[in-house]
């Protein structure tokens, strides 16, 4: 059985299509909570209200560390998406974290944000464009099978 974190962009249905070719392999998936409301009142819905923005921020992005380092820690292979629309700050983070615990990362972004991430780029053992490529480099992870 192979470990995959899902970490990075909500907007997109990007996972889905990677759960969905995944189909058939021995592959269990985890992710963050992609309900961005949900994400984002975690510490107050569960530690108490805080009228300072700021804390109620930081209080919900400490619950969510905790589901994070636990996800990326036990993973065998960390994808982290970077999105079009949104500066994902967190998903940089994330792929330097998953890095340094050397875990095997890939990368999914589109090739204008080549120059950004080239120092996560760096750290990756793959960038990957589309979805479909992490299915492929999963399956030959698995089975030593390519394309076609």
């Amino acid at each position: 059985m192979l470990n995959v974190y899902l970490s990075g962009e909500i907007h997109t249905d990007w996972r889905d299509q990677i759960i969905a070719g995944a189909d058939g392999l021995d592959i269990a998936f985890h992710s963050p909570v992609t309900d961005h409301a949900a994400s984002d009142d975690c510490g107050v819905a569960i530690l108490g209200e805080e009228p300072n923005k700021y804390w109620h921020d930081h209080k919900g992005a400490m619950v969510n560390a905790i589901r994070t380092r636990k996800g990326i820690a036990d993973a065998d292979v960390v994808v982290v998406r970077f999105g079009e629309k949104y500066r994902q700050w967190n998903a940089a983070f994330d792929a330097g974290y998953a890095a340094a615990l050397g875990k095997s990362l890939i990368v999914l972004q589109q090739p204008d944000h080549d120059h950004a991430l080239k120092e996560v780029d760096a750290a990756a053992l793959a960038v990957a464009r589309e979805p479909a490529q992490v299915v492929e480099i999963l399956r030959y992870v698995l089975t030593g099978a390519l394309p076609g």
